[in-house]
């Protein structure tokens, strides 16, 4: 799969109880759910037509047969084991892990509907939602399915993927892959949101141009994460208030350099409360409009000045001083 555009979810570890599973290695596919959902245990070594049939037959179709997301994402993850498969009929999208992370599939399966939803609330429905999103059984794995976007297993939580496609069309080919400690580090809810934050890069893709400003692309990710989630300020932005409840307010909105290093999870949440601030005071469809507008490619602080004033009728110093009164208003 190529990777024109990745873009990691950075996000801050939390701790979490994490459950370890046990499952055997079956010899044959075996049907683990009931009809809504198809659950698939696939050998490691089973042949693909053997595969392809009893893969049909659990299914109750044959589309599975001719699905080239499955026959991609079982390409590359078994190599690494045994799979999980869940196809989800509300959204067709398709749920893929190893079995020892069955417990994973079942968080994301119960919020990947809410999720698209939340997504679509923002964004609207012209865009892929029916994903593949799959979480990797090794450190070794993850590094493996995401190379191309340039990730350390690590210290990234989440990665969304966007194969070829032509300019102007929607893009079909895309993967959210998961760490596979994610789930434990930040629980249940925290991968809720990073299931949101990702889905917000899936579905703005075909509206988003390489070297676009970072602190617009990842902010409005993860303002629409957060939108829904009923956290606290600071809850979603712990580094941000500790600074500004020692007097430090940003001078300017984040520069992509800020997004890695030690200085990354100040670079996101920071971003996020500037789309958060812009959705608070001109509306969220007003944010989604200047998203459209600044992330067609790179823009230099005068290009995106320029934008401001399109959109927002408002120059940067404006905008630069609303927020910070916003953000003292918030840094309780």
């Amino acid at each position: 799969m190529t990777d024109p555009f990745p873009r990691p979810g950075l996000r801050s570890w939390l701790s979490s109880n994490g459950r370890l599973e046990f499952c055997i290695t079956l010899a044959s596919v075996t049907l683990l759910t009931g009809a809504c959902v198809a659950l698939i245990l696939v050998p490691r070594n089973a042949g693909p037509l053997q595969l392809a049939t009893d893969e049909a037959e659990v299914l109750g179709t044959s589309t599975a047969i001719d699905n080239p997301r499955l026959s991609s994402v079982r390409r590359d993850l078994q190599p690494y084991g045994p799979i999980l498969v869940r196809e989800v009929d509300a959204s067709q999208a398709l749920l893929v892990a190893h079995p020892s992370h069955r417990a994973d599939l079942d968080v994301l399966e119960h919020q990947l509907p809410p999720a698209i939803s939340d997504v679509s609330q923002v964004w609207g429905t012209d865009w892929n939602r029916a994903p593949v999103v799959v979480v990797a059984g090794s450190p070794a794995e993850f590094t493996a399915l995401t190379r191309s976007a340039g990730t350390t297993a690590a210290d990234v939580a989440a990665v969304s993927l966007t194969g070829s496609y032509t300019p102007g069309t929607q893009p079909t080919d895309q993967r959210v892959v998961f760490n596979p400690d994610a789930r434990r580090r930040v629980g249940n809810e925290g991968l809720a949101t990073l299931l949101r934050h990702e889905l917000t890069h899936v579905a703005t893709r075909a509206d988003t141009a390489d070297g676009a400003p970072l602190w617009i692309l990842e902010g409005f990710a993860e303002y629409v994460a957060q939108r829904t989630q009923g956290s606290t300020f600071s809850q979603i932005a712990p580094t941000l208030t500790t600074r500004l409840r020692a007097g430090t307010l940003p001078t300017d909105f984040v520069v992509d350099a800020d997004f890695t290093g030690v200085d990354a999870a100040y670079a996101y949440e920071s971003a996020w409360s500037a789309c958060a601030y812009l959705a608070d005071r001109y509306g969220t469809a007003t944010l989604t409009a200047l998203y459209k507008q600044l992330a067609t490619g790179p823009k230099s602080p005068a290009a995106q000045d320029a934008v401001f004033t399109d959109v927002l009728r408002a120059s940067r110093a404006e905008l630069l001083d609303g927020w910070r009164a916003w953000l003292r208003g918030h840094a309780v």
